[in-house]
């Protein structure tokens, strides 16, 4: 395996049968060892009867390859990949309540939002509840700017990802025949 630098952030993806005490099989894995989920995401996937779980966590290269033998190891798991570098893409979701009661305060939230290609849901006279989406760090970024305007509240998702089209291990298209479209 490849040199991965201590502590370092890894992102898995687990595609499992979508039945009851799975997901609670899979946090025992990493409690039972002594491993810590930073953050969780599961839902239905596109093949039935299955379900995503997208984690993140942190460790060396040794730590990561033993969690990945440990989660393949479970019965209802149809497949784990460890998602690196650019061979995927991982979106996560802020959603912020910030006070914008003075128009300076009103300018400078639009600056960041346009800066950071937030979006306005809902406003009042004195605040502006706002979504950004983007990578881990995009949203790391959008919160400190946010922050000095005054955050009333914030709620954030588990990041989400999917490797990318054409990464390697993803099934390529058939190129269309010419005679499909006579």
């Amino acid at each position: 395996m490849s040199s991965v630098p201590p502590s370092s952030r890894h992102i898995i993806s687990i595609l499992v049968e979508d039945r009851y005490g799975e997901l609670a099989r899979i946090v025992g894995l990493f409690s039972g060892r002594g491993y810590n989920i930073d953050s969780l995401a599961v839902n239905q996937s596109i093949e039935p009867g299955m379900s995503r779980v997208v984690l993140t966590t942190r460790g060396d290269a040794q730590v990561v390859e033993q969690i990945l033998k440990q989660v393949n190891k479970l019965v209802r798991v149809h497949k784990v990949r460890h998602l690196v570098g650019e061979g995927h893409l991982e979106r996560e979701l802020c959603v912020a309540t910030v006070r914008a009661g003075s128009a300076r305060a009103r300018e400078e939230l639009e600056r960041v939002i346009k800066l950071t290609g937030a979006r306005v849901l809902a406003y009042s006279a004195t605040s502006f509840t706002v979504e950004a989406t983007g990578t881990s760090n995009d949203i790391e970024q959008f919160i400190e700017l946010v922050r000095p305007l005054g955050v009333r509240d914030l709620v954030r998702s588990a990041p989400i990802a999917l490797s990318r089209a054409g990464a390697e291990g993803e099934a390529q298209p058939e190129p269309a025949s010419s005679s499909a479209a006579e």
